[in-house]
């Protein structure tokens, strides 16, 4: 009997969100959440559902400029420890936009685990922007190395939490932030009081927020105050600014 042979998995971007436009000069590429351990095939649609509707409001915010947005399909489910497939995977991404689309900015936006692994893929040199959502991070350990920064670099990063999340741990996302900070003045971190992991009492300004900095970082609109300030502001003013209620209603659309 002939031994089977398990096919090897690749990692792949997913359709472009929305109509694709006739000039590319700006891309999102969305990474989604995960387990600590897995090698599963993730779980396509539920996995991706979170980044697929912050896809589908960069891409309507966008189309004029140009902008399209991806899905990262990962090769397994989990980020598996020093394997760390999930940033792997976010790097072939950002290989695979300048293979297909050129010369353009890159904004790598996770959510959860996808949030750490655009962190940790920020460093790649089509990477403009780091948008990190909930970001999943370990707990910190005084014999484990810290988790890098010196890679943001020159990049403008913005963190987004939920001050009761239950899943990722808030003050791990702002101490991350603080050292980033150091590295690079073009950090800042905003705070949604009350909300929780997936973030959808403030579904709205959450949204707002990610198409005021996307828009922003890949194509020069002017950021709203309240973005602005949080950049401008020194730790830990910028680090904890608290995203207000009714945010993004008055944006342009």
């Amino acid at each position: 009997m002939a031994q089977q042979v398990t096919p090897v998995r690749r990692v792949r971007l997913g359709k472009v969100i929305g109509p694709e436009p006739t000039a590319v000069s700006g891309v999102v590429l969305l990474l989604p959440g995960g387990d600590e351990v897995s090698h599963r095939k993730p779980a396509t649609l539920l996995a991706t559902s979170h980044v697929r509707t912050l896809g589908r409001r960069l891409a309507r915010a966008g189309r004029e400029e140009g902008l399209v947005a991806h899905v990262v399909r990962y090769r397994f489910r989990g980020w598996n420890g020093s394997d760390a497939n999930h940033m792997s995977d976010a790097l072939w991404a950002a290989d695979e936009v300048v293979r297909r689309y050129g010369d353009v900015p890159v904004c790598l936006a996770g959510v959860d685990m996808g949030a750490r692994a655009a962190v940790r893929a920020g460093g790649h040199e089509a990477v403009n922007s780091v948008l990190a959502i909930a970001p999943w991070l370990p707990e910190e350990d005084v014999a484990a190395s810290p988790e890098p920064v010196k890679q943001l670099g020159g990049r403008r990063v913005m963190f987004v939490h939920g001050t009761n999340d239950e899943r990722t741990d808030p003050e791990l996302s702002f101490r991350l932030a603080e050292r980033a900070k150091k590295a690079n003045r073009d950090v800042c971190r905003f705070e949604v009081h009350s909300d929780r992991h997936a973030l959808q009492q403030h579904r709205d300004e959450v949204l707002a927020l990610a198409e005021d900095f996307v828009m922003g970082v890949l194509f020069g609109r002017s950021f709203s105050r309240p973005v602005a300030d949080a950049f401008a502001a020194p730790p830990p003013l910028g680090l904890r600014m608290p995203l207000a209620a009714g945010f993004g209603k008055s944006l342009r659309r």
